[in-house]
């Protein structure tokens, strides 16, 4: 049993709003900062879908969210390796 594709659309929605409620209004941002937020987001959303998938007994969900969480964490990882390399 799979979620809706709904509830992919509104997680992805949710992403991309957050991250402009963040930037919005602010001065530009480096790419390694950016990076760094976005990385935290995928870790966070991967981590609602791995538990979504744990309560629901659906290790497609499951591992979808284990794989989120594990590509917000290299984002964010590449995000601050940037960083040494912008200052």
């Amino acid at each position: 049993m799979s979620l809706p594709s709904p509830y992919a659309t509104f997680l992805c929605v949710e992403e991309t709003t957050a991250f402009e409620k963040i930037t919005r209004g602010r001065n530009r941002m480096k790419s390694s900062t950016k990076d760094q937020i976005r990385g935290k987001l995928h870790e966070v959303k991967g981590t609602v879908k791995e538990k979504a998938g744990q309560v629901t007994n659906n290790p497609d969900l499951e591992a979808d969210g284990r794989n989120e969480k594990l590509t917000g964490k290299v984002q964010k990882k590449i995000g601050q390796i940037e960083k040494v390399f912008d200052t």
